[in-house]
């Protein structure tokens, strides 16, 4: 869906620009190819450059509690520095790559209920206007699917997703966010976690699984959140058992949260306390302090099963998306009336 800008700051008769990407979801680290189709004036402009942007809507915490704010994550200029007749109409084609750690929108065709967004600039003889956003649709790596559905066949089910401003320590996240998937957990788990959050952090060379298990009242009431980071690869993923996998790494999180509450009844016990894994990768322990609770996403609709035994996903609607993406539109145009003044930054 097309979400069409026009350049408002060049004043009635300036060029308009108009970013088609191409049908279908694009994956974390791979090709986004789409056209920014451009349309002169009623006079002649010079196109300095045209930029693209990768935006998304995070939760930011601060003193005063949290906050939702448009981030830009990544940024490629594919065109620029010629002249754009009047009148004359013209398609730029684009092929870039996506970060590796862009977070997942959607799972076997259902909304996650993360909205990421491309926005266009084009600057026009000096002047820049951010004059088109459109909704970006990302589906799961391979290896991400096959963690998933292995939460899936062990009874997990789907409870909301969210992209948090900040860095996970001890990790290599590159992005200045990070997505959490939180899960509830099926009964055999539910006296010892009353949520898993799993953080996918991929690189080209493979990827860190981190997963989180909240610590609720008694010795974990003081906001530290104990948490596992496994190593995976890309490669060879149909040859590994993924259910055995995840639940040895659900084992290992439970036993660090013994270890940690018996190391200190006010969570400063050792973070690295247990083993390293030796499944498909190396297991780590951490810990990860949050200045306050976690906030829900967009409100679980009618829970679908995917896939034969698959993760119970929330389907979230579509005009949740839309309504988020109108809100970053919003923002965008807000910043042009700033006149540069906060350029480079993202509030």
């Amino acid at each position: 869906m097309v979400f069409k800008r026009l350049l408002g700051s060049l004043g009635v008769g300036g060029p308009t620009v108009d970013t088609v990407l191409t049908t279908g979801a694009a994956v974390p680290g791979g090709p986004l190819s789409g056209q920014v189709h451009l349309k002169g004036g009623s006079a002649d402009f010079d196109i300095d450059h045209i930029a693209l942007e990768l935006v998304a809507q995070v939760e930011a915490e601060h003193e005063d509690g949290e906050e939702e704010r448009v981030v830009a994550f990544e940024r490629f200029t594919v065109g620029g520095g010629f002249r754009l007749a009047e009148g004359e109409q013209l398609s730029v084609p684009f092929t870039v790559t996506l970060p590796w750690e862009t977070p997942i929108t959607e799972l076997y065709g259902q909304s996650l209920g993360i909205v990421l967004g491309v926005h266009t600039e084009l600057s026009v003889a000096g002047a820049k206007d951010k004059g088109d956003l459109d909704r970006l649709l990302v589906s799961p790596l391979p290896v991400q699917e096959a963690i998933l559905e292995a939460f899936g066949q062990l009874g997990f089910g789907f409870r909301s997703a969210d992209l948090e401003y900040g860095r996970i320590g001890g990790t290599g996240q590159q992005l200045p966010f990070y997505q959490e998937i939180e899960l509830t957990p099926p009964p055999q788990y539910a006296h010892a976690v009353n949520e898993i959050e799993v953080t996918f952090l991929a690189t080209a060379g493979g990827m860190e699984v981190v997963l989180e298990a909240d610590r609720r009242g008694g010795l974990f009431s003081d906001g530290h959140d104990a948490l596992t980071r496994f190593t995976v690869a890309h490669d060879g993923i149909h040859h590994q058992d993924w259910r055995a996998h995840v639940e040895g790494w659900l084992q290992r999180l439970i036993e660090h949260r013994s270890a940690y509450a018996a190391g200190s009844s006010y969570g400063h016990g050792d973070p690295y306390a247990g083993h390293h894994g030796h499944e498909p990768g190396h297991g780590h322990h951490d810990d990860r302090h949050h200045g306050g609770g976690h906030r829900s996403g967009p409100g679980l609709g009618t829970a679908v099963a995917v896939g034969a035994a698959g993760l119970a996903v929330g389907v979230v609607g579509g005009m949740v998306a839309a309504e988020v993406i109108d809100e970053a539109g919003d923002f965008f145009e807000g910043d042009n009336d700033d006149d540069g003044d906060d350029e480079g930054g993202d509030d």
